[in-house]
């Protein structure tokens, strides 16, 4: 298995910046080959929406329109972590931000996806 952790969320005005984090890493004796690393939001009575992905190999990323121009998510390969910048923050960004893990083993091309705990953050008016 794999355990994903999210860091970095709190509280912040509207029109700042925050920067989450997310690391990575196997829990058993296999050795995990990682495919993409993702984020994921969900607000307060809403369904759980993607934010934006980070394939491993190659580094190719793609974004939900609603946050496009103003998210930006960017690796550590050597790490096996992944961030997600966020600028210009609005209050509609308020919901808890979870990292998405797609990893498979040197023993198996089945690919298995991961979820961290989520990390809550909050945009103030």
């Amino acid at each position: 298995q794999v355990q994903v952790v999210e860091s970095g969320g709190g509280l912040v005005q509207a029109g700042g910046s925050l920067r989450l984090s997310c690391a990575a890493s196997g829990r058993t004796c296999s050795t995990y080959i990682l495919d993409w690393m993702a984020w994921y939001r969900q607000a307060p009575g809403k369904e759980r929406e993607f934010v934006a992905r980070i394939n491993w190999s190659g580094g190719s990323t793609s974004y939900s329109d609603s946050v496009k121009g103003r998210f930006t998510i960017s690796r550590d390969s050597a790490e096996a972590t992944v961030y997600l910048q966020v600028k210009s923050m609005k209050p509609e960004d308020t919901a808890i931000y979870y990292c998405n893990t797609g990893a498979h083993t040197e023993h198996s091309m089945l690919v298995r996806q991961y979820w961290g705990q989520g990390t809550q953050v909050t945009v103030s008016s």
